[in-house]
């Protein structure tokens, strides 16, 4: 083999190699790795492969409003999203991420599918959370949840899906939103959360955890 077949062959091994690479890389801050990869490779740590988190400390991205999860990641990019489960895990992974990935990230996780898991809460729970997501707590003037989020809590562009995550999850952000300022561009919800009892957000998060998948 003379020479330059010998350069030429050795040049597509590392193309081919390098390729390979890129489609397992899990590099947040090369622009080249697609956000498909970045999701199966970086994502999935937290939350799961398809988008279902196992565990309650990380939400389902799995049929998520695409506008919503483009509006997170750049929250968390900015450092506007200051609540502290979220900018010790986010702040570092999106810092690099560009507009491009952070696209097809929300593309790919909004396209999978939201899967069943076991019910958390108690049947109580669950009719009394009902009541406040379909009519709110009309004695202090809490708006009912499907207004903003839909009537099966599957959200609307901003408006995050709410149904299917989990009760933990739910709760904490409920809180997050109730008693600080970590979340400045969810100023609605805090209006919302500001009245809402513990025994209601439990109610409402054991309600939503346990709505069907649409």
């Amino acid at each position: 083999m003379d020479t330059k077949r010998i350069l030429f062959v050795a040049g597509m091994v590392g193309v081919a190699v390098g390729c390979a690479n890129l489609q397992r890389s899990r590099d947040t801050a090369n622009p080249n790795v697609s956000g498909d990869t970045l999701a199966q490779q970086v994502c999935s740590n937290c939350h799961g492969q398809a988008g279902n988190s196992v565990s309650p400390n990380f939400p389902n991205l799995a049929g998520q409003q695409e506008a919503y999860i483009t509006s997170q990641l750049n929250e968390f990019k900015g450092h506007s999203r200051q609540d502290p489960a979220g900018f010790e895990y986010m702040w570092g992974l999106s810092h690099n991420l560009s507009d491009k990935q952070i696209q097809e990230l929300a593309v790919h996780f909004s396209g999978l599918a939201l899967e069943r898991q076991p019910v958390e809460g108690e049947p109580e729970q669950i009719a009394a959370g009902k009541a406040i997501f379909t009519d709110g707590v009309p004695g202090k003037g809490i708006p009912a949840c499907n207004t903003c989020h839909g009537p099966k809590g599957e959200g609307m562009a901003t408006f995050p899906r709410i149904a299917g995550q989990h009760v933990d999850y739910l709760i904490k952000q409920l809180t997050v939103f109730q008693r600080t300022n970590d979340r400045p561009n969810g100023a609605i919800m805090k209006t919302v959360a500001h009245e809402l009892t513990k025994e209601n957000i439990d109610n409402v998060a054991a309600y939503l955890q346990a709505m069907p998948n649409q």
